[in-house]
């Protein structure tokens, strides 16, 4: 459901772009009601790209979330979802070892913004819920993430063994 664009003007290696990737993952789907399955994020290399920051050419990293906003999600908590999402970048790619490695590399994260806007979309053969529906969605669809699950869908079977693991279906869990 959210989608997280990494851009890095800094290497990242493959270890270094799962271990963030599986961070924000974590994040999110802890902070939020989203299963796991939902949370995307993708890599761009933009060493390359031309960017101004205060009318000035400047390189930098940044993370963009398109994420879904409601009632139930409070300002306070995408606010902590950022801070949350720096300390995983700097435990990932900030690292003091990094930093000796690649003194003349800016490895820091210079933004990371959560955009609202996200009114609907599909994925993964259905429609999203909106922000805080996610509980009766999971409801409304288990039998068909089943059905997916039991013919050979990997991310089906993953999804419902998180929906069974975390006991997102006895709608005590926010997830």
């Amino acid at each position: 459901m959210p989608l997280f664009e990494i851009q890095h003007v800094v290497p990242l290696t493959d270890a270094q772009k799962d271990d963030l990737a599986e961070a924000i993952t974590q994040i999110h789907a802890i902070k939020f009601t989203t299963p796991r399955v939902a949370v995307n994020v993708k890599y761009t290399d933009v060493s390359k790209v031309l960017m101004y920051i205060a009318g000035k050419r400047r390189q930098g990293n940044h993370i963009i979330g398109n994420v879904r906003v409601g009632p139930s999600r409070p300002q306070k908590d995408f606010d902590d979802e950022c801070l949350e999402i720096l300390a995983a970048w700097n435990k990932t790619v900030a690292t003091p070892e990094e930093k000796t490695n690649a003194p003349h590399l800016d490895l820091r994260l210079r933004s990371c913004f959560l955009l609202g806007g996200m009114v609907t979309g599909y994925e993964a053969g259905f429609i999203i819920p909106p922000a805080g529906g996610d509980v009766k969605w999971l409801h409304d669809h288990f039998a068909s993430f089943e059905a997916q699950a039991n013919a050979g869908d990997e991310d089906m079977a993953d999804l419902v063994n998180e929906i069974k693991e975390r006991g997102m279906m006895n709608n005590k869990t926010v997830f």
